[in-house]
């Protein structure tokens, strides 16, 4: 998912950004961050932007377009990214998407935060009053007149943006008047709607298959492992069995009371009693 996020200051495409970030795991692509990590590397393109930065300057685009191509080139944004604060001009748009053709990719959507620029005023105004009630300092950019000043630069050169894309069925618009929930579930929406979101729900529901298909493996095995031990010890059990078996008589199955065994030895001594008494009188009768 390649996103960028269009809107005037106080929007609250910052608050958005993050959320899509935390939702997707998708990088966020801040301008003055990218500069700020390019010249603490010390990279070429950070060089150069150090030494304009130095003296005070505006870093060209052609040079910022270069920390950008940098970054894209970095494993985290290979899953997609939101660029925050660029573009700002037709110009640099127009540069964008040269680079994003060279590297084969492909912009998803831009997301306009539309809002009503004399509600955010009184925001700032109330807010500060608020401030300057509780005793807290009130920041100098976070001034009505402050404010009034960046909506007039958003106006003269971000706005046209918004026909460039336009033009090329690429801008999405939604109210940014309204709560940042709202906010949050018309974005997804529209991001599901127009198929930017399909890739990475396919990818996740590809990770829960491979995750489920491991613990099914995992229980199988298992199951396995524990089968030999359980067949040993039946059969140490069916041997045990047998031994127990070979101790007793063969004629386990026929049950002798102690009174039928007395009974039987009485019962073949009086048959020899009787046996022996006929001989003694055959021989008497002989002599």
């Amino acid at each position: 998912m390649r996103l960028i996020l269009l809107g005037p200051p106080g929007s609250g495409k910052g608050t958005q950004a993050q959320r899509l970030v935390q939702r997707y795991g998708i990088a966020q692509l801040s301008t003055g961050e990218m500069l700020r990590a390019a010249v603490a590397a010390q990279t070429p393109v950070g060089l150069k932007a150090k030494d304009i930065m130095a003296g005070g300057g505006l870093v060209p685009d052609d040079i910022v377009i270069g920390i950008i191509s940098d970054r894209l080139d970095q494993p985290d944004a290979a899953k997609g990214f939101i660029l925050d604060g660029f573009p700002r001009t037709v110009p640099q748009a127009e540069a964008l998407d040269e680079l994003l053709k060279k590297k084969k990719m492909k912009l998803d959507a831009v997301i306009e935060l539309r809002v009503n620029e004399s509600a955010l005023l009184q925001r700032v105004e109330n807010r500060a009053a608020e401030m300057r009630a509780r005793g807290e300092e009130v920041r100098i950019d976070d001034t009505p007149e402050v404010l009034t000043k960046r909506l007039a630069s958003y106006r003269s050169q971000t706005e046209p943006l918004i026909h460039y894309y336009s033009e090329r069925r690429k801008l999405l618009t939604v109210d940014g008047m309204m709560t940042i929930e709202h906010v949050t579930r018309e974005i997804n929406r529209i991001l599901a709607a127009i198929g930017a979101v399909e890739a990475k729900a396919a990818k996740v529901a590809a990770a829960k298959r491979i995750a489920k298909g491991a613990r099914k493996g995992a229980k199988t095995a298992a199951r396995k492992a524990s089968k030999p031990a359980a067949g040993t010890a039946r059969a140490s059990g069916k041997g045990a069995k047998g031994s127990r078996k070979a101790g007793k008589p063969a004629s386990r199955g026929v049950k002798t009371s102690p009174r039928k065994v007395a009974a039987s030895s009485k019962t073949r001594g009086a048959g020899k009693t009787r046996k022996a008494a006929k001989k003694v009188t055959k021989k008497r009768a002989k002599a």
